[in-house]
């Protein structure tokens, strides 16, 4: 048995569950290297369309290769041509099941485009496959959240902190949970340990303002007040 190397493992993916062409082997591996090299070269210029324009001839020539619609996946996502971008990433989940990557960058194309209960059923799938994944529990909660789906995203904030503790991700969307359940003086508690752990936290600070601020304007019950009730 011989283990394939970096490259030829790279290469061998972009052929991945590939529809039986004429053209199929077009393409010299030296050839798709150097479209990818210059691809690159280009992306790092900030050309994202000639980046693009740079795999064409590898997804002719494999149009359901894993790595290509991947990677021109990312590149219409840094374009913000979203539907493209999905449409990518959808042919590179078909190609690799099993594969988390694609699906969390559908997921994150779809939040883009605040398209968030699509994004929390691809945030399901990625759960099937890793329930702990960090990324795929983060934007499913910011998902729900945006959904104004606050219990569910904080049992999923609270099952994630269980194992990050001091993640400032999670405490971030606990502190705001608890702000939009009205709880004041815990979303001051939870962002004072945010600022522990980042002193700058521009949203920690924000939040603690704003949490002062509801507070000091609430009413005060009083005691004859409470022997109404």
């Amino acid at each position: 048995m011989t283990f394939l190397s970096k490259r030829q493992l790279l290469l061998s993916l972009c052929v991945t569950s590939l529809s039986i062409t004429t053209s199929i082997f077009a393409l010299s591996p030296q050839e798709i290297e150097q479209a990818y090299t210059k691809s690159y070269a280009q992306e790092k210029a900030g050309n994202f369309k000639e980046s693009l324009n740079s795999l064409a001839p590898v997804a002719k020539d494999y149009p359901a290769g894993y790595t290509v619609n991947y990677r021109m996946g990312y590149l219409n996502l840094a374009s913000k041509n979203y539907p493209s971008a999905i449409e990518c990433y959808d042919r590179a989940i078909k190609a690799v099941p099993t594969a988390v990557e694609p699906k969390l960058a559908k997921m994150y194309t779809l939040m883009m485009q605040e398209k968030y209960s699509d994004a929390e059923q691809i945030g399901y799938q990625i759960l099937n496959l890793d329930f702990t994944n960090y990324l795929a529990n983060l934007r499913l909660v910011y998902s729900l959240r945006m959904q104004k789906k606050f219990d569910l995203a904080e049992k999923i904030t609270l099952k994630m902190l269980a194992i990050y503790p001091i993640d400032t991700g999670y405490l971030t969307e606990l502190g705001i949970l608890k702000y939009a359940a009205g709880s004041f003086q815990k979303v001051e508690a939870i962002f004072q340990d945010v600022l522990l752990l980042d002193p700058g936290n521009a949203v920690a600070k924000d939040y603690i303002a704003l949490s002062k601020k509801m507070q000091a304007a609430a009413p005060v019950q009083t005691a004859t007040d409470s022997t109404k009730k």
